[in-house]
């Protein structure tokens, strides 16, 4: 079944894409819940022209977004926890708690954009997690993980 997605949808595609999936992954969740419309010839027609349209724009978003990233590459991230002995922590460290590191210095990126390996961080040390900042424009932050004085 082809579909249009109308919004980013993880492990099958963004915004605007035309995807192929399964007929039961379409008919009884994807259009349901408003997340894709179906690919035919004159919606597909309507996405050539609202692509043609939104290009000039979507420049401006990819530099902005590279600028972004400059500037999260030269930032060096740190998050003291709580830890229980030399190397685990009281709970975690998840996708929430990097935006909130990222907000004190500056950059206010959204949870929703950050990924942990794993989901979260449950002990000390040094980390790569990924941020998407547009679809095109995915940076590998460094992150450290060091025990609360």
């Amino acid at each position: 079944m082809e579909l249009i997605l109308k919004q980013d949808v993880e492990n099958v595609g963004f915004k605007d894409d035309v995807v192929s999936v399964k007929n039961g992954y379409g008919r009884n969740f994807l259009i349901p819940h408003g997340m894709a419309v179906l690919a035919t010839s004159s919606a597909k027609k309507v996405l050539a022209e609202t692509l043609k349209q939104r290009a000039f724009k979507e420049e401006k978003l990819v530099s902005d977004a590279n600028v972004i990233a400059e500037a999260l590459k030269a930032l060096e991230l740190k998050i003291a926890a709580k830890t229980a002995d030399s190397s685990k922590l009281f709970g975690s460290v998840n996708n929430a708690d990097i935006a909130e590191a990222l907000s004190k210095q500056g950059q206010n990126i959204d949870k929703k954009f950050i990924k942990v390996d794993g989901g979260s961080i449950k002990r000390i040390g040094k980390y790569v997690v990924t941020v998407r900042l547009h679809r095109s424009v995915i940076i590998a932050l460094p992150l450290e993980i060091v025990a609360e004085a």
